[in-house]
């Protein structure tokens, strides 16, 4: 028995996982080197990214923070003269405007959205596919297009600006990234529970509300509040549509003020105190995206932790 195994031949396998560790062994300095070297190309790209937006921070801090107090959230506006060249007043008005506009988009675009999404990933027809196309090229469209598209289809029928103008075009800009993150979301939902619910006897649409959609909630919520927070800084569509309004405007159908028109707009005052509440405005309203941008991770974080 034993001479039967001393004149068995050589195992391949073994000598190739033999021939393969030598070579590894050869190779592990140069490996080695060249991680080494591509991590330190990847935290020096990711400092050199950090250097513009640090910057941009810091000044907005410094230069933000000396115009902010409580008269300055919550009053009217005030324009400067001659004789009191540092009254300014306050950007109450921009911050109502800012969340009725957007608050009003929202509601418009994430049911829309959400069902698109919801669509998309669960079809793969070509009227899916053509849809999938035409909302991955909406999501690269530049956003001064849907001012025009909101000016020209709101604005000049009702020959007033106003801030429903303001609501369509935003919710336009809103649609295709809520669906492209709640596609995905829903793609994310394994495809044993819908089996699972299927094969206990219930209808695909019941399936679909009971399992597929709670499971993808906390993606489809942060798509959500990621698509506020950057329809809430959007400059542009808001720039061509809702006119200017220097009162309390609860009502849509009138003209609106809105924290990045206030921004566009006092950066270039000629009056040095509205120039320096710029940065003010500015600040303002990156701390409002700010928390929209951490709430929607928190949310997604502890809607996952509870799920779990």
């Amino acid at each position: 028995m034993s001479d039967t195994l001393t004149n068995l031949p050589p195992d391949p396998i073994l000598e190739r996982r033999q021939q393969i560790h030598e070579r590894a062994a050869q190779t592990i300095g140069r490996r080695t080197l060249v991680s080494k070297m591509y991590v330190f190309a990847l935290l020096a790209a990711f400092i050199l990214a950090l250097v513009p937006l640090g910057s941009v921070i810091i000044a907005l801090v410094q230069k933000g923070v000396a115009s902010i107090s409580w008269p300055f959230l919550h009053t009217l506006p005030t324009q400067p003269s001659l004789i009191s060249q540092n009254a300014i007043g306050g950007i109450g008005n921009a911050i109502e405007g800012t969340v009725i506009i957007d608050g009003f988009a929202g509601l418009i675009a994430i049911p829309i959205a959400v069902l698109v999404g919801l669509y998309l990933a669960e079809s793969s027809s070509r009227v899916a596919n053509f849809l999938r196309a035409i909302t991955e090229i909406m999501t690269g469209l530049p956003s001064i297009l849907l001012g025009v598209f909101a000016y020209e289809y709101v604005v000049v029928p009702m020959k007033s600006f106003s801030g429903l103008a303001g609501i369509v075009a935003l919710a336009v800009l809103m649609v295709p990234v809520i669906a492209k993150a709640s596609e995905i979301a829903f793609r994310g939902v394994p495809t044993t529970l819908k089996e699972a619910g299927l094969a206990l006897g219930a209808r695909n649409s019941r399936v679909t509300r009971g399992i597929i959609i709670p499971a993808a909630m906390p993606g489809v919520i942060t798509g959500v509040l990621l698509s506020l927070a950057r329809a809430m800084g959007e400059t542009a569509p808001i720039l061509l549509v809702i006119g200017a309004s220097s009162g309390w405007t609860w009502n849509p159908m009138h003209s609106m003020s809105a924290l990045p028109l206030l921004t566009y707009n006092y950066s270039g005052s000629q009056y040095p105190s509205q120039r320096a509440a710029a940065w003010g405005v500015a600040l303002t309203l990156v701390i409002m995206v700010m928390v929209l941008s951490l709430g929607s991770r928190y949310v997604s974080a502890r809607m996952r932790r509870e799920r779990h």
